[in-house]
C-alpha cells in the first residue's frame, strides 16, 4: 500500500515540478503572465514530464521493462484490446452526458482543463502528447507500478486492489468531469494487467481510446456529447449504444478467452 502511494506521489511531483519550471521559464523569457502559457509550451511540459517520468521510474527500479509478453506474440489480445476501446466510446459519451453541470471551483477546473485540451488538440504535436505518450507513461505508473504493488500487497483481494488503483487513477486526473470515465477505464485496464501481467494490452487500449477522442475532436469539431455526433433524440443514441455494445461485449469475451500470462 505504501509503495502505491509513493509511486503516485512521485508521478504528481514530477508533473508539478516540470510544470512549475516551464511556467517560470516562459514568464522570464516572454514577460507574459504565467496563466497565459500557450499550447506549444503545454506540449513541451507534457513531453518533458513524460520522458522524465519514464527515466525516473526505470532508474529507480520501480518498473522493469521486459519483452517476455511480446515474445509470446499476443497480437490477438492487443487487437481485441483496441476493438474494446472503440466499442466503449459511445457508452463513455453517454456516461459523460449524464453527469450534471459542475459549479464553483469544480467548474473552473473543468473549464480550464477543457480549454487546455482544445488547445493541445488544435496544434501540431498535440497527437503525440494526447495519444502516444500518456498511454505509455500512465500504464507504466498506474498498472505496472501502482496496481502491481497493490496486487502484491493483497493478492487474495485482486478486484478490490483493481478498484483502488482505478480510484487513484481517476483522482490524479484532477478533473472532476473526467473522473467517472477514468475510474471505469481504470477497472478495465486493471483487469487487462491482472490477466496478462503486462502493460502492453493496456497501452493498446489506452492508445485507441485517446486516438478516437483526437479523431472525433477534429471530425466533429469538439463534440461535447453523443448528440453532437449522432444527432438529437433518444433513438439515434440508443441505436449507437446498441451498435457499440455489439462491438464491446464480444471484444471483452474474446479477451477473457485469450488473455494469459506468458509461460
Amino acid at each position: 500500500m505504501k509503495k502505491a502511494f509513493i509511486f503516485t506521489f512521485a508521478f504528481l511531483a514530477i508533473q508539478f515540478v516540470v510544470q512549475l519550471l516551464v511556467t517560470i521559464s516562459y514568464t522570464l523569457i516572454t514577460g507574459a503572465p504565467a496563466d497565459s502559457l500557450p499550447p506549444l509550451w503545454h506540449i513541451g511540459v507534457m513531453v518533458l514530464f513524460s520522458l522524465l517520468t519514464i527515466l525516473v521510474f526505470l532508474r529507480a527500479g520501480w518498473f522493469e521493462a521486459s519483452r517476455s509478453y511480446l515474445r509470446s506474440r499476443p497480437w490477438d489480445v492487443i487487437g481485441w484490446s483496441v476493438v474494446a476501446a472503440l466499442g466503449a466510446l459511445v457508452p463513455s459519451l453517454l456516461l459523460q452526458g449524464l453527469i450534471p453541470e459542475w459549479s464553483g471551483w469544480a467548474k473552473e477546473i473543468v473549464d480550464e482543463t477543457n480549454k487546455q485540451m482544445e488547445g493541445l488538440m488544435s496544434v501540431p504535436g498535440g497527437y503525440m502528447v494526447i495519444a502516444l505518450l500518456p498511454p505509455v507513461v500512465e500504464e507504466m505508473v498506474f498498472r505496472g507500478c501502482v496496481l502491481r504493488s497493490l496486487l502484491e500487497w493483497k493478492p487474495r483481494h485482486r478486484w478490490w486492489m483493481i478498484a483502488l488503483s482505478a480510484l487513484i487513477f481517476a483522482i490524479v486526473h484532477l478533473n472532476p468531469a473526467q473522473m467517472p470515465h477514468a475510474f471505469l477505464i481504470g477497472l478495465l485496464l486493471g483487469w487487462l494487467y491482472m490477466r496478462t501481467g503486462s502493460i502492453v494490452p493496456g497501452v493498446a487500449y489506452h492508445w485507441a481510446n485517446n486516438t478516437a477522442a483526437y479523431v472525433l475532436f477534429h471530425v466533429y469539431h469538439n463534440p461535447q456529447s453523443l448528440q453532437d455526433i449522432v444527432g438529437q433524440g433518444m433513438r439515434p443514441a440508443l441505436m449507437a449504444l446498441l451498435f457499440s455494445l455489439c462491438i464491446l461485449l464480444p471484444a471483452l469475451f474474446q479477451l477473457h478467452q485469450r488473455m494469459r500470462r506468458p509461460s
